[in-house]
């Protein structure tokens, strides 16, 4: 159990240091407050209208689609870079992947979630 005093000590001081940092502006900031602190404000102006409505759905359907094949295919090039070292097991390995991240993608195609109606 002694080898675990080190990485008990070092998530204390992280903790301490995180409790330290979000309170010292709170201790040290002005609490001044006024009318013209309480004002929203756009790159230093005064915002000129309100923000319009809502966005469409299928916007976050097709970024969230984005970020899943994208973070899927991001494992492409560790394999790339060891495809020699893994030989023919790394080989059908990436085939059976590929062949779930495309079964996915003609769902999605499918299912018609990439269409701006």
């Amino acid at each position: 159990m002694l080898e675990y005093i080190a990485i008990l000590f070092a998530f204390i001081f992280a903790l301490g240091l995180a409790v330290v940092l979000l309170a010292l502006p709170k201790v040290l900031s002005p609490k001044a407050s006024s009318e013209r602190k309480s004002k929203p404000f756009e790159c230093g102006k005064e915002p000129f209208s309100l923000p319009g409505g809502q966005m469409p759905v299928h916007f976050y359907i097709v970024a969230m689609l984005f970020i899943v094949f994208d973070v899927e295919l991001v494992f492409l090039f560790p394999w790339a870079v060891l495809i020699r070292k893994l030989g023919i097991f790394g080989l059908l390995e990436m085939t059976v992947f590929l062949g779930f991240v495309i079964l996915g993608f003609a769902y999605v195609w499918k299912k018609r979630a990439l269409e701006w109606e």
